[in-house]
């Protein structure tokens, strides 16, 4: 028994001291990576940087010593904006907080809302195909003039979108003119795509043409460009124009996904140029199309639309016209900061 007891002791010695390597290996890596700011530089790196302390002397003597008030954020701002200068390229900059918000908004590709665009006099401009609005019978030219039992005909067109956005009821009840007839409806608000392209069967000619403008890349755009082109297929679309006139980019991801759309298994859709290595991206899916395409582009065709048209010629055969393009031949990654800004 004594034995016994004594190998149970030294099991526990063993584990115990097992235990404490592990704690300590363990929480070295997690207090290493804590205070690693990115994957080439931590913390401990910048408290040894001769050029940040003087950055930082500079900054204390301003904020201590300067005979006027100092708005630190601003200042801070341009010091920001200041180290992107300095690379010399128009790409890489730093955005405050108003400015990513309305690059946000622009990408996110998603809205609340009732599926209208309203422009001068709250007129309905469009009715978004399979919206809210267009399955209660809303119409082009109508004129709203009341949300919610509250008089709109003295509100601007963003006051009408925001108390749209704003409301919390889930069916808005949205009272429009039409021909002079006032006429009510209960609209419900849902989460929307927001509209990235147009397309239509082109009219006339010897073979179905399809046509497909794309305005941005967008969060939900790969998803809208699937749709319609299952629906011009099913119409017997032969051969399809893609227009990019005017596009200036968005999102490279959603740029890959139109691609394996179109492109056949492996074809390569673009090569990266990273600190390191050079990596090309392929097609990994086994959807694929056939028929002939016809890129359309201008000077103002710029970034993703750049890849997509360049993609389509060299992986899939298509064919560009129009002008040259802007040339941005960059990618970029985003990092937010602590209080909403973004580089």
């Amino acid at each position: 028994m004594k034995k016994k007891n004594g190998f149970q002791l030294r099991e526990l010695i063993i584990i115990v001291v097992i235990t404490s390597i592990l704690t300590s290996i363990t929480t070295g890596v997690i207090m290493y990576n804590n205070g690693r700011i990115t994957s080439h530089i931590s913390g401990s790196d910048l408290s040894q940087d001769e050029s940040l302390k003087e950055f930082l002397e500079v900054y204390a003597s301003l904020v201590g010593d300067y005979y006027d008030d100092i708005d630190r954020t601003a200042m801070l701002e341009q010091a920001m904006k200041a180290m992107f200068d300095y690379l010399g390229e128009d790409y890489s900059n730093y955005l405050n907080k108003n400015e990513t918000d309305a690059l946000a908004e622009k990408l996110v590709g998603e809205y609340e809302g009732i599926g209208v665009q309203v422009i001068d006099n709250n007129v309905i401009y469009k009715v978004f195909a399979d919206s809210p609005a267009e399955r209660v019978g809303l119409q082009k030219m109508d004129r709203i003039v009341a949300i919610n039992g509250e008089n709109v005909e003295e509100k601007s067109t963003t006051e009408v979108a925001s108390m749209i956005r704003e409301s919390l009821d889930g069916a808005i009840h949205v009272e429009v003119l039409r021909n002079e007839e006032r006429l009510s409806f209960d609209v419900s608000k849902e989460t929307l795509e927001v509209p990235a392209i147009s397309y239509q069967m082109v009219p006339g000619g010897t073979k179905k043409i399809g046509y497909l403008a794309i305005s941005t890349f967008s969060n939900t755009v790969a998803s809208q460009v699937k749709k319609a082109l299952v629906d011009l297929e099913s119409q017997g679309m032969e051969g399809l124009i893609i227009d990019v006139r005017d596009n200036t980019g968005g999102y490279l991801s959603q740029t890959t996904e139109i691609c394996n759309l179109f492109l056949e298994k492996g074809k390569v859709i673009y090569s990266l140029a990273e600190r390191d290595d050079t990596i090309a991206y392929r097609d990994d899916t086994d959807e694929k199309r056939e028929y002939p395409i016809v890129v359309v582009m201008n000077d103002s065709t710029a970034s993703a639309s750049e890849i997509l048209a360049a993609a389509l010629r060299d992986s899939y055969g298509a064919t560009l016209v129009g002008e040259t393009t802007f040339g941005k031949g960059r990618v970029q990654q985003t990092h937010a900061l602590t209080d909403g800004s973004m580089v």
